[in-house]
This record gives C-alpha cells, structure tokens and sequence, in this order.
C-alpha cells in the first residue's frame, strides 16, 4: 500500500478518536454542563447528522479543489471546533463545534476515500479502505480508551484538547505525503457532477447503503451507551471503560483487517459467516453485562463482528458508486453516517424503558436483524440470477 495511504490514516485516526471518545465522556459531559446522559448523547448524533449532510455538500463544493489543499483545509477546521468545544460552557455551542467539526470531517473522509481507492488498483478498493478505516479502529484502540482516561483523570475537556493536537501531525503528514496538483481523472476523466449524482438512482446503490446504515446503527448504539453497561451493570469503576473500549477497538481492528482482504471478492460469504454471530452477539450481551469476564470477551467479539461486516458493506458501496469518482466517498460517509445518527437516538429512547443501561444492546440486536432479513434474500438470489447481484 502507497504511503500517503498511510498518512491519510493518521488524520482518520485523530477524527475517529472525536468521533468515538464521547462514549466515554458522556456522563461528565452531561455533568458538567447540567444535561441528561440521554441529552449528552445527542452530540454523537449531532456529529454523524452534520456528516450525513456535509459529505455530499462538502464534497460537491470540494470537488474543483486540488486533494491537498480540500483535506488540510478540513482538517484544520476539524481542529478548531474542538478548540472551541474544548472552552465552551455552552451545552448549545458544544452542540454547534460537533456540527461544524463533523462537516469539516465529511468534507475529509469523503475526499479521503477517494483518493484511498484512486491510490491502488481498482479490483484492492477493499484492502486501500481497510488501510483508510485501520485509523478509525486504531482511534478506538488506543485514541478513544486515552481520551476516556484524560476525562477521567482531567477533565472531559482535555479530551478535546488532545484531539486538537492530535491533527497538527496529520497536517504535515498530509502536505508531506499528498501531490499538491491534481490527478489525471480530476484533469481530464471526471463526470460531470449531474452524472455522478445521478448513479443514486441505482436501486443495488441505494440497498447497500441501507444495509450498511443499519449494521452501523447497532454499533453507534451500543457503543455510544457502553460506559453506563461497564459501571452499572457490571458494577465496575469509570477506568474500566477504557478497558472496555480497549478491547471494542482491538476486535473492529481485526474485524476490518479481516474483512478488507475478503471484501473485494468475496463480501458474500463475509456477510453470511458473520451475520449470525453478531445478531447473536448482542442481545448475549445484554444478558451477560453483569458478569466481567463475558462482558469484555463479548465487547471484543462484536467490535471485531460489527466493523468486518460494516467496513464490507461501506466498500460495496465504493463499486456501486464506482462511476462517481468525486462523490463516491461522500455516498459511502453517508450509508456510514446514517447509522452513526440514527443508532444512539434510538438507543437513547430504550434508557427509559425497564430495559434501562441495557436497552442499546437489544436494540442493536433488533437492527442487525432486520440487515440480515433484508440481505440473506439478496445472497440466495445470486445463485439465480446473477443480475440482481448486490455482495458479490
């Protein structure tokens, strides 16, 4: 894999880190700033609202801008909101910083993914956002468990702080590793944008996206309410959180590792291995939640479960949408988004029910079945017809 690859993965890791931390700064937020955790929460819906409007915008406005100059910019506006968010004293302007910061992350990963996938071959689309989402699992690995603690022992405040830092060496990665001019397809092969847009009008475009919305929304579910599972249910102290969240990153990391060598060619048997076991997964969870040593091992299970059949799903979307090579980043931010949105809303709504800490986890149970109902039919069809093929 090309290194600016890599480097684009550095500044994944310094967003994904922000977008994943609240999962563990959400009560002292909530705190604070005198908000109910379930309020609290809303930043990370906040934060994957402005990113499911912001990919196709950013993306459409960017779209004339040479790759470098679009991804400092929006790295560097990323690290001003948090600059901001870091000071306020406002639970409304901290809001307004997740909103700002997520367009300015939109605005990245979608120009991002597609230089990831122009950076390689295209039949290694997979492997290429395998490398991109490594920054993601690596924030979830060591970046979102070290913001936990810097809440913890400094403040929930430090957190942001630290993610602010945290884009400066991905700045410099970017204008070290990124050509400042533009590639031949922005030159000369590029659609115009009316094309591009138009291939949402693919009915096999738009169900991908569906479905990965939908295993994505279980994962921001559950995950954006875990810290509540560990110390509530479990009955553990505030730093085992970041254990929890420790082992949730190390098992995406193998998840999307795994998957990013399977899904160029074969997502179909990706999907239906490991469907099943993660449909199983969460509501085991929720059962479990009381007793440490399942709860972790099954923490670490789903996590490398969720982001193999999430990151195989966000790449059949970069095929799908392969005829829009400006805007098909923004398409696969987008499926990724909507269930970063709509995943803790409705994860949020269970904390009042008798289900209380636990209800994020049934919840994600049920939305990963209704994926699966929804994909298994697609899978048997393509024995039938290799027309209506889909996961491929």
């Amino acid at each position: 894999m090309p290194l600016p690859l890599y480097l684009l993965a550095m500044a994944v890791f310094a967003m994904g880190t922000s977008e994943f931390m609240l999962a563990g700064l959400l009560p002292d937020i909530a705190s604070d700033l005198d908000v109910t955790v379930g309020t609290a929460g809303a930043l990370t819906s906040a934060f994957a609202i402005g990113m499911i409007v912001g990919a196709p915008l950013v993306a459409a406005l960017a779209r004339d801008w040479p790759r470098r100059s679009g991804l400092l910019g929006f790295i560097l506006a990323f690290a001003a909101a948090h600059a901001v968010g870091a000071v306020t004293t406002s639970f409304p302007v901290l809001f307004a910083t997740r909103v700002v910061a997520a367009l300015a992350n939109a605005g990245f990963l979608a120009v991002a993914l597609t230089a990831a996938a122009a950076l390689v071959p295209s039949d290694r689309k997979g492997r290429a956002l395998a490398v991109l989402l490594s920054g993601t699992t690596v924030a979830t690995i060591a970046g979102v468990p070290g913001g936990s603690m810097l809440g913890t022992m400094f403040g929930w405040r430090a957190a942001f702080w630290a993610v602010a830092a945290l884009c400066l060496p991905a700045a410099a990665g970017i204008l070290k590793g990124i050509p400042a001019g533009r590639d031949e397809v922005e030159k000369t092969g590029r659609p115009a944008l009316r094309a591009e847009l138009t291939r949402l009008a693919r009915p096999r475009l738009i169900l991908v996206m569906l479905l990965g919305a939908l295993v994505n929304a279980a994962t921001f579910g559950s995950l954006t309410f875990l810290a509540p599972v560990v110390t509530d249910s479990a009955g553990l102290g505030e730093l085992w959180v970041s254990v929890a969240l420790v082992l949730f990153g190390a098992g995406s990391f193998v998840g999307v590792t795994v998957a990013g060598k399977l899904s160029d060619r074969r997502p179909g048997p990706v999907i239906a291995v490991g469907g099943p076991p993660l449909l199983i997964g969460w509501p085991a969870l929720a059962m479990l939640a009381d007793e440490p040593v399942a709860l972790f091992t099954l923490v670490f299970v789903q996590g490398a479960l969720s982001f193999a059949l999430g990151s195989t799903l966000i790449t059949r979307v970069l095929y799908e949408a392969a005829g829009a090579p400006t805007m098909a980043g923004s398409y696969a931010t987008v499926a990724l988004n909507v269930g970063a949105a709509v995943g803790p809303v409705l994860a949020g709504a269970t904390l009042g029910t008798r289900a209380a800490e636990l209800g994020p986890l049934w919840a994600s149970g049920c939305l990963v079945a209704v994926a699966l109902l929804i994909a298994f039919p697609l899978l048997t069809a393509l024995t039938a017809d290799r027309s209506t093929e889909i996961l491929r």
